[in-house]
């Protein structure tokens, strides 16, 4: 008896994408997995997202789903699309992004090839005319199949963006995305992987993450203190698992993503005041996680000194805010 391939549910959150959206739509539809259905959520579009959404949706019947929502953000329509997700794995593609064409047949063959309930790819950053301005390699030095118990250090070290993965379905039984927040997926995604066993990964570069040139300055505000509130989420799940006494693990995941990740962040802030008061907020969260300044220096990702593995312009930008912070240094020590 031939055995039906597993079904993999794509869902694609949309809010006024018009001019990015079709790429998006491609891109998925012409997957050379075949097994697939397409959630395409309009999340209260008010420009022409919904028209191409329904043109799409006509043309591909038997790929595309289409759903209209009142406007909830990015966090709802990717729960929306999760409760009515038929497939036995989910993928998420945002909807000014593309993917390549053998994405999902790559990372697919590789979650059952070696039973992970999570695989990973490697992302490309691209401009609008669709050159590659970084590429960012998520897993080096790790091998395809992965024993989180026995590498318990790709906690800290991989980055947990939800578009390049693939997940098992049951993972979201009991988990949402949080609604209402900035920095969703650093809030849910370390607590999927820290419901895993095996994870996957590719080294190939399947995800191709648009770098708009109108997006910088809007998503850059004080919602960004977000981000300790979704760590402290991860926290409390954390010590909850049996990893609760990996220690090290988890302080260099406060370093990566609340402070390193968050002075990366406010380096686009440009209102002084506001970059004053986020600053403090840092400072509080430094204090309250007891991380000492030493640590936040000697931090290794991969196996390498985080600070020096940077380009020089970024490593002095982090040096001279910590200089900056005389206060803060004075507590740390």
């Amino acid at each position: 008896m031939t055995q039906v391939p597993s079904k993999i549910s794509i869902i694609i959150p949309v809010y006024n994408v018009e001019q990015y959206l079709a790429k998006c739509l491609d891109s998925v539809i012409r997957q050379t997995y075949q097994n697939v259905e397409i959630l395409v959520v309009n999340d209260g579009s008010t420009d022409n997202s919904a028209q191409i959404i329904t043109d799409y949706a006509r043309k591909y019947p038997d790929k595309i789903k289409s759903f209209n929502k009142e406007n909830g953000g990015l966090s709802d329509a990717r729960n929306f699309g999760i409760d009515r997700a038929a497939g036995d794995y989910i993928g998420f593609v945002d909807s000014d992004d593309y993917i390549t064409p053998n994405m999902y047949e790559d990372m697919v063959g590789l979650a059952e090839k070696h039973n992970a309930e999570m695989v990973i790819c490697n992302i490309q950053k691209v401009n609008q005319k669709g050159k590659i301005v970084q590429k960012l390699t998520q897993v080096p030095n790790m091998p395809e199949k992965i024993d989180l118990e026995k590498n318990f250090s790709v906690f800290s070290d991989i980055s947990y963006f939800a578009c390049n993965k693939l997940f098992r379905k049951t993972l979201f039984n009991e988990k949402r995305f949080k609604r209402n927040v900035h920095f969703e997926d650093i809030q849910l995604i370390p607590q999927l992987l820290l419901m895993c066993k095996t994870i996957a990964q590719t080294q190939n570069f399947h995800y191709q993450y648009l770098e708009r040139s109108d997006s910088i300055t809007k998503t850059h505000t004080e919602k960004g203190l977000d981000i300790f509130k979704a760590i402290e989420d991860v926290k409390e799940f954390f010590n909850k698992t049996t990893y609760a006494d990996r220690k090290k693990e988890l302080e260099n995941f406060l370093i990566f993503e609340g402070i390193y990740s968050f002075i990366a962040y406010l380096a686009f802030i440009k209102d002084d005041d506001v970059f004053y008061r986020m600053s403090e907020n840092l400072e509080q969260f430094i204090h309250k996680s007891d991380i000492k300044l030493k640590n936040i220096l000697n931090y290794t990702r991969f196996g390498k000194n985080y600070l020096l593995s940077l380009p020089l312009k970024k490593s002095i930008f982090y040096l001279l805010f910590f200089a900056r912070q005389k206060k803060l240094i004075r507590k740390l020590m």
